[in-house]
Order: C-alpha cells, then sequence, then structure tokens
C-alpha cells in the first residue's frame, strides 16, 4: 500500500496531503458505521444500578423524541446524547456534543454538551452539589430548550417497561445526519433556537 514518505507532519509535501484527503473520504463516509456500534456496545453495558443498560437509555430518550414530532436533529440528538459515556464518563456531555456537533443544528449540539449540568437539577441535591448550576446558562438562547430536553426526554427514560423503538428503526435517520456535509451552515443555523415541539401540538 502506498504511503505518504514525511515522519514529521511539517515535512509533508502538498501532493502527499492531497493524497491522505483522497484516502481519508472512504473513511470519513464510514462514520455512521462507527457510531452505530459504538450504539451496540452501549446494549452490552448496563449502567451501573439502573434498570436498563446505556442503549436502552438512548433508545427511550430518542422514542419520546420521535414521538413527539421532534425533527431528525433532535431526535438523533437525543439518541446519542451519552454516547461518551464509554470513552469520556466525567464529560460525556461535551464528548457527545463534539461527535454530533458537524452535522446538527447548534442549538441541537449545545443542548447535548450542557445536558449534564442542567440534569443536576434532579439529583444534585442527593450529593450536596448545586443543583440550580444551570442557572448560569439562564440567559442563554438555549436554556429553555435544554431544561424541556431533561424534563422530557433525558430525566423520564429509564423505564425498563417503557415500549422504545429498536435500533434498527433509528439507524436511517443516524445516516442520514452522518452523510451530511461537516460544518454546513444551512444545516448548523448558528443563532437559531427552534425549541422542543409543542406538547400540545
Amino acid at each position: 500500500m502506498k504511503t505518504v514518505d514525511f515522519t514529521q507532519m511539517k515535512d509533508g509535501t502538498k501532493e502527499e496531503y492531497e493524497f491522505l484527503a483522497e484516502l481519508e473520504k472512504p473513511y470519513h463516509a464510514l462514520t455512521a458505521d462507527r457510531i452505530l456500534a459504538e450504539l451496540h456496545k452501549q446494549g452490552e453495558d448496563t449502567m451501573t444500578g439502573y434498570q436498563i443498560t446505556r442503549l436502552q437509555h438512548g433508545l427511550q430518550s430518542a422514542t419520546r423524541a420521535h414521538r413527539e414530532g421532534a425533527d431528525i436533529d433532535w431526535v438523533v440528538g437525543a439518541l446519542l446524547h451519552d454516547i461518551g459515556d464509554g470513552l469520556a464518563p466525567q464529560n460525556h456531555d461535551r464528548f457527545a456534543a463534539e461527535v454530533i456537533r458537524p452535522f446538527v443544528r447548534d442549538e441541537v449540539s449545545w443542548v447535548v454538551e450542557h445536558h449534564g449540568i442542567f440534569q443536576m437539577f434532579y439529583y444534585g441535591h442527593h450529593y450536596n452539589w448545586d443543583k440550580n448550576a444551570r442557572e448560569e446558562f439562564k440567559d442563554h438562547p438555549c436554556y429553555q430548550s435544554c431544561a424541556d430536553f431533561c424534563e422530557r426526554w433525558d430525566q423520564s427514560s429509564f423505564d425498563p417497561d417503557y415500549q422504545t423503538e429498536s435500533l434498527e428503526f433509528f439507524e436511517p435517520m443516524v445516516r442520514e445526519v452522518f452523510s451530511r456535509k461537516a460544518y454546513d451552515p444551512d444545516v448548523m443555523q448558528e443563532g437559531f433556537v427552534k425549541g422542543l415541539p409543542s406538547l400540545a401540538s
């Protein structure tokens, strides 16, 4: 197999970097496959002490979002909001946000990035933490979206009796989102806040 000649990046030529860029294209195209493989792994990983697996929690969150009429960005964001648990348990929210950030609306990646601190509202006091730490973001345009995300789709999704959709149901949505052009301004819609779908609709 052909390789570059350089052993330090600073020594690479334009031709070598163009060669590498071509090789990376099929790897980038398989991002959805790697995401789905990680979700399958989460199906084998019980959340210690909880009644469901990490995958079931993500599926339940995404199912709730889908059944409430959320758009594809919200549904995939709900499905993947804890995908960082395995490799980055202490900052899983930021990890997950970086996974989805190039491919979803800015509002959704912001909510996923901050859901950890917002989620403390429900349990922080049991550890003598500040349950209202999320108030630091009270003036942020996405504050209500994140509070709603946690209330409706995250904190409520630990129920072993809830009938969730399967990972296969969500697979086409994952593939659609991760086939988008990375950092497309038309997708990211920086500064636009849509919010969660109204429960009245």
